[in-house]
This record gives structure tokens, sequence and C-alpha cells, in this order.
């Protein structure tokens, strides 16, 4: 036997001894057990969801080029989804209210403008062709009323900020999944509603920013101000009051931010 098939056999021997207590357990376990499979499938829609956008952009006869801004913000959003989905801010926000806020505010104010900024319909069409029409067509069509997207949006908000979802959704994961879907979807539409709508509905545009700054800034300030944590009395009042901080401030200046935008591009079109 010469010397590189002998070589090649001790390899194989040896990946074969190394394979054997692995294949004791369940591929599961490599996930972390049963509790991985939603971050996985997270891992899976975010991955498909870029995939897409790289094929829509550099592939096939039916490529759209993007500008090169709104491709800085959709790979910004997804890179800024990784981090919030898969970095410690999701273990965090098991014993952290505010590592938990903080979440939730990459979840509505930071990644959903980001992607609406990165204009990716026309690269998901190119790569997607007829089949995603049954999808997009029904979004788009939501997205021309700002005011029933903030209503739904602020629904979800509310909802998920009630102490059972939001007990519910920290100690299990796959209502957690849930939770950033709703907040993730709603978003969307949303912040497409308000940032890409027509000029024609600027003014809604403008009432739907100021009522969910209004309601979700009253929510901050209810977690703030609360003489005894609302969620667990287990968790400390303190790291409450900063959660409800982190809502009314940062969320707040995003949605502020927001108006300016929308009130500037309004003065120039008519000046």
């Amino acid at each position: 036997m010469s010397e590189r098939r002998y070589r090649s056999w001790a390899l194989g021997l040896a990946l074969l001894s190394l394979n054997r207590p692995a294949a004791a357990h369940s591929p599961l376990d490599v996930l972390g057990g049963a509790d991985g499979i939603p971050a996985l499938l997270s891992a899976i829609m975010l991955g498909l969801m870029w995939v897409a956008y790289l094929l829509g952009s550099l592939v096939g006869s039916r490529r759209v080029v993007p500008r090169r801004r709104e491709a800085l913000a959709f790979h910004s959003g997804v890179l800024v989804a990784a981090l919030a989905l898969f970095g410690p801010f999701d273990d965090w926000a098991k014993t952290s209210s505010a590592m938990h806020m903080t979440q939730h505010m990459l979840l509505m104010v930071v990644i959903p403008p980001l992607w609406v900024l990165g204009r990716p319909l026309p690269q998901w069409r190119a790569a997607t062709g007829d089949l995603g029409r049954p999808l997009w067509q029904p979004l788009l069509r939501a997205t021309r009323y700002p005011l029933a997207a903030a209503l739904v949006h602020g629904a979800m908000i509310w909802i998920w900020h009630a102490p059972g979802p939001y007990m519910v959704a920290v100690e299990n994961v796959w209502w957690h999944l849930l939770e950033h879907l709703c907040f993730l979807l709603s978003g969307w539409l949303f912040w497409w509603a308000v940032l890409r709508g027509s000029s024609l509905n600027t003014g809604k545009a403008l009432v739907a920013l100021l009522l969910t700054l209004m309601h979700t800034g009253l929510l901050g300030a209810l977690l703030t101000f609360a003489g005894t944590p609302i969620y667990d009395e287990a968790r400390s009042l303190a790291d409450q009051q900063l959660a409800g901080l982190i809502m009314w401030v940062p969320g707040g200046i995003a949605y502020l931010v927001a108006i300016s935008w929308i009130g500037y591009r309004w003065l120039v079109r008519h000046t």
C-alpha cells in the first residue's frame, strides 16, 4: 500500500472514531436541544431574505442593481437583525428587562426602517419572479393606510408588553419567536406606510408617527415610574425602570427624527 493511500485510510478511520460518540446524540443537541429550533428557523428565514436579495441584485437577466445607499441600508438591517436575534441580547433578555427592551427597540425602530430605506422588493421580485406576487401585493396594499398600520403595530407593542404575554415570550422560545415576527412584520408595514407611502398620505403618516410616539412614550413612562416590578416580582425594579427609559427616550427620538424628515420633505415639495 502506497504511503498516500495509507494516510487516506488512517485519516478516514480517525474521522470515524471521532464520529462514534457523536452518533449517540440527537442532532438537536447541536442546536441546544429542541429549544434551538426556533433560532434555527429564524436564521434560515433571515438567510433566505439575504440570499434572495443578493440573487436579485447580481444574478440573471432580470437582476436589479440597487443604489449604493439602499444596499447599505438593507445589509445594515440584516447585520443588526443578526445581532439582535442571535447575539448576546437574546440571552440577556431572559433575565434583564432592559436588555429585552433593547432587543425590542432594535426590532421595532432600527431594523424595519433600515429595510424600508433599502427597498429590497425589486431585488426579491427579480429573484422569485411571479412566485412572490401573492405575498407582495397584499402587503403593498396594506401600506396604503398609515393609520391602520400604526394601529396594528401599536396593538402588537401593547399586547407583547402586557405582563402575561411578556413573561410567556421570556419563558417559551416558540412564543419568543412569534413575538419577534409580530414586531418585525407590523413594524415593517408601519415604517413602509409612513416612509414610502404616497405623498397624498403625508398628513396621515405624520399623525401615525405622532400617535405611535405618544403611546410608546406612555408605555415607557408606565414602566419607568412604576413603584413595583410589573413583569416578575423577582426582577429588579431599577432594571424595569431602565427598560422604560429605553423605550421612552431612544424610541421617541426615532419617531421624532422620522416626523422631522417627512415634514422637511413636504416643505421642500411645496416651496
